[in-house]
């Protein structure tokens, strides 16, 4: 039986946040509500594709479209919101043999492919994949250009006192020898998600770097988003915020999303180091599984989350587009 891929009906997007749930690549920014905060703050058009094996859903893969000039793109996720990853997300497939799940997932992603070029027929593509993204031949033979990124994952499984063990001495000693009576740190609301974002925007300013991710896309994310949390959590030293990191929480993973920057505070306290153990913590006390640090790329900054002890992971950055047309990708690569 063949695959079908169509555009997700109002009774498919019903179901369309359970499907996420189901999925291994399914993270909060697949969720329905979150895809149309991006596409609102994207200037974009979103696509939800979902594919069928007769009545049972295989996969879904919500596509971007993006006009210019008459010059029609596509990504996933949009560029300039600095969304971790998007990109396919599939269904039904774990307890299938080698054989039959490659087979299955290179229909949907055929039939995907065949939908984006007879209706949409970009000129430029950018797909970023989740971690559980495993196979990226089906991109790499429809003319893409397949390159691996990495993120680094704490393993939250193993307890409070073996995942403290595991750290660097520096990341220990920051955390226990610093006195609980210096700093507070706490999980906020509308008011700490502008302190971060407008900390993390000082910091790229100073380096010349635009940050560009606008507020209010961060603040309608954490609204609007039916499953999935926007976490802010913020350190403040006789009560004044000194810090703070944007966490996203789904199933069982939390992720380092913005902050986590330098502080310009002249405090003697180890901020970033007691901000993500608050969030590990956290995780720890409801049973979450993994903290991604959500990149692992730079290496000046790779030093800092090394002292985890993490796990090394990878996902993929997919692109497609005639060479006069990747003057768009150092754009995308600039914010993501």
């Amino acid at each position: 039986m063949s695959i079908e891929v169509r555009i997700a009906t109002d009774d498919d997007l019903e179901r369309w946040n359970g499907y996420v749930a189901q999925s291994p690549q399914g993270t909060l920014c697949h969720e329905l509500e979150a895809l149309r905060v991006q596409a609102e703050h994207a200037d974009a058009k979103v696509h939800p594709l979902i594919g069928f094996k007769g009545q049972e859903p295989v996969g879904l893969f919500p596509v971007f479209e993006i006009r210019k000039q008459f010059v029609t793109t596509v990504f996933s996720p949009p560029p300039h919101l600095r969304v971790p990853y998007l990109g396919p997300a599939f269904l039904n497939m774990g307890k299938l043999k080698q054989r039959k799940r490659e087979r299955r997932r290179q229909r949907f992603m055929d039939g995907c492919f065949e939908w984006i070029e007879s209706e949409l027929n970009p000129k430029y593509g950018h797909i970023r994949t989740a971690t559980a993204f495993e196979d990226s031949r089906p991109f790499k033979w429809n003319a893409y250009d397949v390159t691996p990124e990495y993120t680094y994952a704490v393993d939250l499984t193993v307890g409070e006192e073996d995942l403290l063990m595991s750290f660097s001495s520096d990341a220990r000693n920051n955390i226990r020898n610093t006195d609980d009576d210096a700093y507070e740190v706490t999980v906020g609301g509308p008011e700490e998600i502008r302190l971060i974002h407008e900390q993390v925007t000082h910091r790229y300013e100073s380096q010349d770097i635009s940050f560009g991710v606008p507020v209010e896309f961060v603040l309608e994310l954490a609204d609007r988003t039916e499953n999935g949390h926007v976490r802010p959590y913020t350190l403040r030293v006789d009560g004044e915020f000194v810090g703070g990191i944007l966490a996203l929480e789904y199933n069982d993973t939390t992720g380092r999303w913005m902050g986590g920057v330098r502080t310009d505070a002249e405090v003697d306290v180890p901020t970033n180091d007691l901000l993500d153990w608050a969030i590990m913590n956290d995780g720890l006390e409801r049973d979450l599984e993994t903290y991604d640090l959500v990149g692992a790329d730079t290496r000046r900054i790779n030093r800092y989350k090394a002292k985890f002890n993490p796990t090394l992971e990878t996902y993929y950055s997919l692109e497609y587009g005639s060479w006069g047309m990747r003057t768009v990708a150092s754009l995308y690569d600039s914010v993501k």
